[in-house]
């Protein structure tokens, strides 16, 4: 390996030997090449680095240092094999450790992350759960994410974009209209919890984007997707056109980043607190998913059809919450009447 060009700085030194003793301690044997392979480092850095480590440690209870508050290696593996051994470790056992609970919401996020097509079979994703695991205060529980329907046909929309197929299928669309659809796919996107297919649209004679949990009755065909080489696909998920709907809204001043995507223009001004933006949205529908997504960071200013969709949407959710309450009170007088 080629000499570095120039030597570590003091916190890239530290950042560096905090993460070069775990890596000793879990390989137990290694070669000094390895580990100035797996650091992109010199071996001349990797054995620098070992000396010190031999020189560091804990001050017992006294105040200096005893025998066994110091690091030990194996020095004659070390000086006459190259290869580096730490039969003696101090510190690193009282480390914190994540209780079981947290340990546990950690392995359920690398779940969902497992569950998505690129991650699909990760042997990184796999090694890091089960070293959560093992570090955790105690046995975490059980947890297992379930696919839904979205994550099924994820699996099917991956295969068509692999294998250069057209799709066939049945697409809900925000307004509610639904019809069946035969697209190109180009490729998958994220936004958020939501999933997208960026595709040649056949009805529509150009690009769409279609949110996988309005789509079903997928079919991958036989037919190959058309050449689109020379196709403009934007680079962004959304992007605007002609009949897009100005929307002016108040938001939070932290919550501004988080509409980077649907602001009309730069400008904003200050109301009671709060910021004034133009939002540029396809539909007054999706206004409720933003606003949904958060909650009371959000006040929809005009136009009247906007405030009226949102209004209606909120008003829907709270019958739906007064129904379920009026429910419980009648199955606790039920249940009252009959003890």
């Amino acid at each position: 390996m080629a000499e570095r060009a120039k030597p570590l700085k003091a916190p890239d030194k530290l950042v560096f030997l905090l993460s070069f003793v775990p890596y000793l301690l879990e390989q137990r044997v290694v070669d000094v090449a390895e580990a100035a392979q797996h650091f992109g480092m010199t071996e001349a850095e990797i054995r620098d680095a070992v000396r010190l480590i031999a020189t560091s440690g804990l001050p017992g209870s006294t105040g200096t240092y005893q025998p066994n508050d110091l690091f030990d290696i194996d020095w004659d593996a070390f000086e006459d094999d190259d290869v580096i051994v730490i039969v003696h470790h101090v510190a690193i056992d009282d480390a914190p450790r994540l209780s079981a609970r947290e340990a546990a919401a950690l392995i359920a996020g690398l779940q969902y992350l497992s569950a998505s097509p690129e991650n699909a079979g990760s042997a990184s994703l796999a090694s890091l759960m089960a070293k959560l695991t093992a570090g955790a205060s105690s046995a975490p529980s059980r947890l297992a994410i379930a696919e839904t329907e979205a994550d099924a046909s994820l699996g099917l929309i991956r295969r068509a974009v692999t294998e250069g197929r057209q799709l066939e299928f049945d697409y809900l669309n925000a307004r509610g209209v639904a019809g069946r659809r035969r697209a190109d796919p180009l490729r998958i996107v994220s936004q958020d919890a939501d999933w997208y297919l960026q595709a040649y649209c056949h009805t529509r004679e150009d690009v769409r984007n279609f949110r996988v949990d309005r789509m079903s009755g997928l079919l991958v065909t036989d037919e190959p997707i058309g050449d689109h080489s020379q196709l403009a696909v934007p680079e962004t998920l959304f992007t605007g056109s002609d009949t897009d709907l100005d929307v002016v809204v108040d938001v939070a001043p932290e919550t501004l980043p988080l509409l980077a995507d649907y602001l009309a223009d730069s400008r904003t001004s200050e109301v009671d607190g709060r910021l004034r933006v133009t939002l540029r949205l396809a539909h007054v529908h999706g206004l409720k998913r933003l606003v949904a997504g958060l909650p009371g960071l959000v006040t929809v200013v005009s136009p009247a059809e906007a405030r009226a969709a949102v209004e209606s949407w909120a008003a829907a959710g709270l019958a739906g919450y007064a129904s379920a309450e009026a429910s419980a009170i009648e199955r606790a007088t039920d249940d009252g009447s009959t003890g």
